[in-house]
């Protein structure tokens, strides 16, 4: 049984009720993520998983450009 009622298809976007997409018939899944709870007892596991205990994991974040050229872009608009 799905945790989240809503499913949203993986290929064609729908949303219905099953796992399975009425429009298309390919896989869906939950339409939103779970909770998050602050007594997430598996946040170390999922931490490893994603790599983000590596020191080189923030350079893989994406970055603003600086203020500056913010406001130009906005005043060239």
């Amino acid at each position: 049984m799905v945790r989240q009622i809503l499913q949203q298809c993986l290929t064609c976007q729908a949303f219905g009720l099953s796992t399975t997409c009425s429009k298309c018939g390919e896989r869906a899944q939950a339409a939103a993520p779970l909770k998050w709870s602050p007594e997430d007892h598996r946040a170390s596991l999922r931490r490893k998983m994603n790599g983000v205990e590596d020191p080189s994991w923030s350079e893989t974040l994406p970055t603003l450009p600086a203020l500056n050229s913010m406001i130009e872009n906005f005043e060239e608009e």
